[in-house]
């Protein structure tokens, strides 16, 4: 549907207005994105091949970063692909989705201009070498730059899996320093294991978003998202709307006991 000039402004009064007094309650540090219906997107659009959905979708990602950005959010998760998409799909989806992660890695966050540190987290040993160069790549460039702004994403990525090797690197850890079973059994905490994920470091995700309606975590964030406020949106990831992200922003903030009374209603907004 194509918006007239009056409705356009409309929405943009209605987001600005939004942002505006959002930014003054409580906002979630980490934002986690299950970008999801990336393909469903592209058939109800009429493209040939369902998988250019990927690429419209990777592109969109540019504008929500932007979102984050502008409202001081530090540090997003981004769901890219699972182990599970690896390997159920087909060899020439999965071959066209590392072509598009590949370029735009390049193109846009491995460019000496852009304004994210980058992580990677997941099987890298499951990636072809060339997807596995360029994220590496990628992730060199970003490590210099002097920013608090930290984009991870997740990709050949699966929660169990991630779980089971942390268990895994913690047990040959405390073998190589010499101890035993017995000790290790009695030392193992959710601290240490959670020393050994993926994602060690990093804050634990505020608020997980789903794009596309469904309602499941599909082995994303098992362990860090324990807490997190879950956010389902119904539009497919290359149609997510930065209204879309400031009403999972508002729930967020709902949670955190914030209602502002001055906040424009779920109908109006």
């Amino acid at each position: 549907m194509t918006l007239t000039a009056p409705l356009v402004a409309l929405r943009t009064r209605r987001v600005d207005h939004l942002r505006h007094r959002l930014a003054k309650g409580p906002l979630p540090a980490h934002i986690a994105l299950i970008m999801d219906g990336n393909r469903r997107w592209a058939r109800k659009h009429g493209l040939a091949n369902p998988s250019l959905g990927h690429r419209i979708g990777a592109e969109h990602l540019d504008h929500v970063l932007g979102w984050c950005s502008s409202l001081g959010i530090e540090h997003v998760t981004v769901y890219v692909c699972s182990t599970e998409n690896l390997q159920r799909r087909s060899a020439a989806e999965v071959g066209y989705l590392m072509q598009v992660i590949e370029q735009i890695v390049a193109d846009r966050l491995a460019r000496p201009d852009a304004s994210w540190k980058l992580h990677v987290a997941g099987r890298l040993d499951a990636l072809p070498a060339s997807t596995v160069a360029a994220l590496r790549e990628a992730v060199a460039a970003s490590s210099a730059r002097n920013t608090d702004a930290h984009l991870t994403l997740a990709i050949g990525y699966g929660g169990r899996q991630e779980v089971v090797e942390a268990v895994r690197s913690l047990i040959r850890s405390h073998a190589k320093d010499g101890g035993t079973l017995g000790a290790l059994a009695g030392s193992i905490s959710q601290d240490s294991i959670a020393a050994h994920l993926y994602t060690a470091g990093s804050p634990e995700p505020d608020l997980i978003i789903r794009t596309s309606g469904e309602r499941r975590m599909s082995n994303f964030l098992l362990w860090q998202g324990v807490y997190s406020e879950l956010y389902i949106c119904k539009a497919f990831w290359p149609a997510f709307r930065e209204l879309d992200f400031l009403r999972a922003i508002r729930r967020y903030a709902a949670s955190k006991g914030y209602t502002a009374r001055s906040w424009p209603s779920s109908a109006g907004s």
